[in-house]
């Protein structure tokens, strides 16, 4: 298991155009991947699931993986939270 804490930064926080590219980013590993804010805990790969969130600028998450490409996933998703989704 592979985790690390990132800050939503962008104006509108995770709403559905930088959600879909979370989740898009998140299918592409095969790791089971989780976004968990407070104690919610959601499969970052479901785009209802992440939405139900209500993740707004400033907000900390913590972006959990499991599996064979874990560090990567987890990586690859803080570098797209970081980027502000390209907004």
């Amino acid at each position: 298991m592979y985790v690390k804490d990132a800050v939503i930064n962008n104006v509108e926080g995770l709403h559905a155009r930088p959600a879909t590219f979370f989740i898009q980013k998140a299918n592409e590993f095969k790791s089971s991947i989780w976004v968990e804010k407070d104690e919610r805990r959601v499969n970052a790969k479901s785009l209802l699931g992440v939405l139900s969130l209500g993740i707004i600028s400033g907000t900390a998450i913590r972006i959990i993986a499991d599996g064979v490409d874990e560090q990567a996933a987890v990586d690859g998703l803080v570098e797209l939270v970081n980027s502000s989704f390209g907004e």
